[in-house]
């Protein structure tokens, strides 16, 4: 018998095995949760308190053998609570916030839209791991976009102004004053129209090179009634801002790293700037080193990296970076590269995200 087989631990293979399983498992009730905020069932179920198969197939309006079997499938994964007296279904006021309370500080179900959008490019993504390239933004669908601004909305509607902005109180002050705002790769618009509210004395615009969120954030300054002050236009950064404005603040939410040439992108933020203009820059949460990302976020971060950041960098023969391709060492790299003469890690806890203070 070889030294390996010798030495080979059945204990650690059965323990891999509930692994798989467990993980597997966690897969399918990701996908039952998809259908679940698809069809507002979650806030079907909150607002009902407690209901059966029945009830819930009708105030949903979905079929009632489909409403048992999603309902069982909640239950045995412990998302929702089953009384077998009564056969009724509950969602616990504790799982709500994270389930249902769109915009709340625990909100998680935007990341299950994002996944629905996903999924449905599994058959590309095979073929690009054999021939490489990547997948581009025009071949998703609304769900991954939409996913992302639910997902991120809680974000900006309990941190940027909470405590993001009030961590840089000099740049609170030129906002309350009135200031020239850019926020690059701005998306569906939410933060930026955050922004537009809170500080009525400057003047803001979006860059972002997906038209069809564009559409949707001008419809939103227009309902929000900011559109006089904030603009928005489709353009590539990386290939240099509108040479007539400079800019007190420019923003990046977490796309730095998404981008084709970031590199590009940074110098042209760079040469963008006021002499005393700041530039905020969010990023994920990184670590240096592989084994510090180990654990749920690291898997996560890793996966999301593969069906969507690194990705849509590579469909364009981008640097691909993906979504842990910039801990603080490579944030300084590239700031320095850039002509910035200063990083600042600011003092914020979060599992998710690191905000810099890059000075020109």
């Amino acid at each position: 018998m070889s030294e390996t087989k010798s030495h080979f631990d059945e204990t650690k293979r059965n323990t891999f095995l509930d692994r798989v399983f467990r993980d597997i498992s966690g897969t399918y009730t990701s996908l039952m949760c998809c259908i679940g905020d698809r069809l507002n069932l979650f806030k079907k179920l909150e607002a009902g308190g407690s209901m059966t198969m029945t009830e819930l197939s009708k105030a949903a309006g979905i079929n009632e053998r489909y409403s048992k079997e999603w309902l069982n499938a909640m239950a045995c994964a412990g998302y929702l609570e089953y009384d077998p007296s009564s056969q009724h279904y509950r969602l616990p006021p504790e799982h709500a916030p994270v389930l249902t309370e769109e915009g709340g500080p625990m909100f998680a179900s935007g990341l299950y839209q994002s996944l629905f959008g996903e999924v449905k490019n599994m058959e590309k993504l095979v073929e690009v791991f054999k021939k490489g390239g990547g997948i581009s933004l025009k071949e998703f669908d609304e769900n991954e976009f939409v996913g992302t601004e639910r997902t991120t909305a809680s974000w900006f509607d309990n941190l940027l102004l909470q405590e993001w902005i009030p961590v840089v109180p000099h740049v609170k002050s030129k906002l309350e004053k009135g200031a020239i705002v850019a926020d690059v790769g701005c998306g569906r618009g939410k933060a930026i129209i955050k922004l537009a509210q809170a500080f009525p004395n400057s003047r803001f615009v979006g860059f972002d090179k997906n038209e069809p969120g564009l559409e949707h954030a001008r419809t939103q300054s227009v309902y929000t009634g900011v559109s006089d002050r904030l603009s928005f236009r489709q353009m590539d950064i990386s290939k240099g801002f509108p040479p007539e404005e400079k800019y007190d603040l420019i923003t990046t939410f977490d796309v730095i790293h998404d981008m084709v040439n970031p590199r590009s992108a940074l110098k042209s933020i760079r040469q963008a700037l006021k002499p005393d203009g700041t530039y905020l820059w969010l990023e994920i949460n990184s670590k240096e080193r592989l084994e510090d990302n180990y654990g749920t976020m690291g898997a996560l971060f890793y996966g999301w990296s593969i069906m969507y950041c690194m990705t849509t960098s590579l469909a364009e023969g981008g640097e691909g970076l993906g979504t842990l391709g910039m801990p603080p060492s490579m944030v300084k790299k590239y700031c320095d590269e850039a002509g910035f003469s200063n990083v600042r890690k600011l003092p914020l806890d979060n599992p998710f995200n690191i905000l810099y203070e890059v000075k020109p």
